[in-house]
């Protein structure tokens, strides 16, 4: 619905190609550059950096080669438009509406201050029946104390937890126009009864203690894993996995597939063909839940979770992942994490995943639980492949080798997926592992 703008690359008068960098702005889910669609020179700059825009606004104007530019004007932002007689533009008079719900949409109207709110802090405030009184205490910490998504989501978090200095959550009475006197007073919306009030106290704080204010980014996947936890019942099922057959393969064919590819074949490309096999015979684990409807996918989109440099995480998606091969699933995970790193992802390329994978063997760990990323239902996580002693069962009697061995971990939302499907899902794709065949060409 909106996006901030970081940092503007060009200004009025420079000279652009087709498709070079223009600024770079920040959504909710990812830092994305924005190319230029045509080459030219940039006329005119309408908004600063650090302003919260609106999806679909213009937000600069270019001169296509061959056009006289007109004369560049100054990077400022135009002029807010003033409200007339009182009244925001965007919202329609109560007198042109017969049910009771402009209640809250007065609540929200810009008050003498004019303090902005973008739509999605006023849509996050109408669907939370925040009033406009609580919403004037929040303090912000955008542009200018503007008061953005983040500030919204943590004083939720909060709510029936505050101070009692606090204002209270009680609507502000607004005045109704005349015409619309006869109308029934709306009652005000029931509240939980607030818990004890907690006073909120800094920490002392020495020397010895050093204080990181989180990222933008990190409050974002803070509150998503929040959410999360919320909004799934969360159960972990295990399995133990011999994938000795394909780490000899992987380990045989990894220079040759180099040479004749140009790509470095990880585990992380090996282990999407075993989930994708067995999402094709369990589709309902590749599902989304909406209400009491459960939304089976088709398409297979799977997420990757790659950590970032600063210790961030974020999830690129292969979209219509069963459609590749082995080559294609490489090449598409070896660009996807290359370009996350390097804060090039493109935001569609991060959105619509169905399913997600997180490789907590990266880091040495032998297994993790990990948090489903929503609206989806369920994510797998792998462990450290290692070499262990184990029982191998042959036709002479069964016998004690060194085996390569990894736990697979699944996280599910039991309020869809039970125990059966989650361990059967879950047994399968260990089931493809151990059965990888060791001649297998490339």
């Amino acid at each position: 619905m909106e996006a901030t703008i970081l940092r503007w690359l060009k200004k009025p008068g420079d000279q652009v190609e087709l498709d070079e960098t223009i600024l770079e702005i920040a959504t909710d889910k990812v830092d994305s550059e924005i190319p230029s669609p045509v080459a030219g020179t940039i006329q005119n700059i309408l908004f600063n950096e650090n302003d919260v825009v609106e999806v679909g606004k213009v937000i600069a104007t270019i001169a296509p080669v061959g056009e006289a530019p007109a004369k560049p004007s100054p990077a400022l932002a135009p002029e807010k438009e003033k409200p007339t007689n009182g009244a925001h533009p965007v919202h329609q008079s109560v007198s042109n509406s017969t049910a009771p719900a402009p209640v809250l949409e007065s609540q929200l109207r810009p008050s003498q201050t004019e303090r902005f709110y973008s739509p999605l802090v006023r849509n996050i405030a109408s669907q939370e029946n925040i009033s406009r009184q609580e919403l004037e205490a929040i303090p912000g910490s955008g542009a200018g104390g503007r008061v953005t998504k983040d500030d919204v989501m943590n004083y939720i978090a909060q709510r029936g937890h505050l101070p009692q200095d606090m204002p209270s959550a009680a609507p502000v009475t607004t005045a109704i126009p005349e015409s619309t006197s006869n109308t029934p007073p709306v009652p005000e919306p029931v509240r939980e009864t607030p818990r004890e009030p907690v006073t909120f106290k800094s920490s002392a704080v020495d020397g010895q203690v050093e204080i990181i204010e989180m990222d933008r980014m990190r409050r974002l996947i803070a509150d998503h894993m929040i959410m999360s936890k919320q909004t799934s019942a969360h159960v972990t099922s295990f399995v133990e996995a011999d994938v000795t057959e394909l780490v000899r393969w992987r380990d045989r064919v990894k220079d040759t597939f180099e040479k004749k590819y140009q790509e470095k074949i990880t585990f992380t490309p090996l282990f999407m063909e075993a989930v994708i096999q067995a999402i094709r015979d369990f589709p309902r684990i590749n599902a989304s839940v909406e209400g009491y409807n459960i939304l089976v996918k088709k398409d297979i989109n799977l997420g990757m979770a790659t950590a970032l440099p600063n210790g961030n995480l974020i999830v690129p998606v292969i979209k219509n992942a069963d459609y590749l091969n082995l080559v294609g699933l490489t090449k598409t995970v070896n660009s996807l994490a290359d370009r996350a790193r390097n804060n090039q992802l493109k935001p569609e390329e991060i959105q619509g995943g169905t399913f997600t994978l997180t490789n907590v063997g990266t880091f040495g760990n032998v297994m993790g639980t990990p948090i489903i990323n929503q609206p989806q239902v369920a994510i797998l996580a792998t462990g450290a492949i290692r070499k262990k002693p184990a029982v191998i069962e042959t036709p002479q009697g069964d016998a004690i080798g060194i085996r390569q061995m990894m736990f697979l971990s699944l996280s599910y939302d039991h309020r869809v997926v039970d125990g059966y499907l989650g361990g059967s899902f879950l047994r399968r794709i260990a089931d493809y592992l151990e059965a990888f065949d060791p001649q297998r060409t490339i």
